[in-house]
């Protein structure tokens, strides 16, 4: 259920991890995505459904889909989350699900993104430097009935790195938030420094993820500006 990323984009380098959750089925709920919309910005998202069953896995597909079809009609991403929730809130669903979605303008590295209560970005450069980036939107999908969902904007630089993972990538047991967001941070940063590219950096950060009490999905989104 999980899309094949495009071959080429232009001006970005994309790759992609998936893992499912060591317990039960070896399926779940995270998804990534990254397509062209129609004004040539990139669009790339990722988000993570609450749990990792089939049931969850079942939504997931629902939400991505219900997001790159808006998608292809609405230019904002803010707008694109406002009605993606309105739209599975006339679902009733039993589930709920966070997401980051961003559009990049290939030409000038412009990032227009907002999350529905999704763990933050990370963003690596070529110095070896790295920052967490918190994005304004509002809470996750299939809950509250009239959200907007507000936006943020900035510019990845050339061969700067965004990073975006779900929460069993930098979360788990005996490592906070905080703790993980800085680990996969220094990772990738570590790996932009070396020279590595998106599959490499991605290889990284999962490694990580999957090497301390594995008990979540994880998904890993690496967008490199070439």
């Amino acid at each position: 259920m999980l899309p094949t990323l495009p071959e080429h984009l232009p001006g970005l380098e994309v790759a992609a991890r998936y893992r499912p959750s060591r317990d039960g089925l070896d399926i779940g709920g995270d998804w990534y995505d990254a397509f062209v919309m129609p004004d040539g910005a990139i669009a790339l998202e990722i988000g993570d459904v609450q749990g990792h069953d089939v049931d969850a896995a079942a939504f997931m597909g629902q939400v991505r889909l219900s997001l790159r079809a808006i998608a292809a009609q609405e230019p904002d991403p803010g707008t694109v989350l406002t009605r993606t929730n309105d739209l599975l809130l006339t679902t009733a669903p039993a589930r709920f699900a966070s997401c980051t979605l961003l559009h990049i303008d290939p030409h000038d590295g412009q990032v227009t993104g907002t999350s529905a209560g999704h763990v933050p970005l990370l963003c690596a450069r070529r110095d070896g430097s790295h920052e967490v980036r918190e994005l304004p939107g509002g809470p996750v999908l299939g809950v509250l009935p009239g959200t907007e969902y507000r936006e943020g904007t900035f510019t990845l630089d050339d061969d700067s790195t965004l990073i975006m993972v779900t929460d069993g990538a930098v979360e788990g047991p005996g490592l906070t938030l905080e703790a993980g967001l800085e680990r996969a941070g220094t990772l990738a940063a570590q790996a932009v420094h070396d020279g590595l590219n998106a599959e490499e950096t991605a290889d990284r950060v999962l490694d990580a993820a999957i090497a301390v009490d594995h008990l979540d999905d994880v998904a890993v989104l690496v967008i490199r500006r070439a």
